[in-house]
């Protein structure tokens, strides 16, 4: 007879959400390893819609930059 697997504790941080380019909106807030930042500017897209762009302001800061983000294809990783 296999032992039961035991329960996983439930850690206190909320899981990581997952959210595409296109779908930040004004006034939305992201967290990634570099820093803290809120989304100033509407995303657009360039080369065919395979690289997306949005205009961020560091949380905190005056700081303003435009973030990148490129489309994965399934053959390259």
């Amino acid at each position: 007879m296999a032992k039961p697997k035991p329960e996983k504790k439930r850690e206190s941080e909320p899981t990581p959400t997952k959210v595409l380019p296109m779908q930040l909106r004004v006034g939305d807030q992201l967290k990634d390893e570099t820093g803290e930042y809120e989304i100033i500017g509407r995303p657009y897209t360039t080369a065919g819609a395979k690289t997306a762009h949005v205009r961020v302001k560091r949380v905190g800061s005056e700081v303003t930059m435009i973030r990148v983000c490129e489309a994965r294809t399934s053959g390259s990783r």
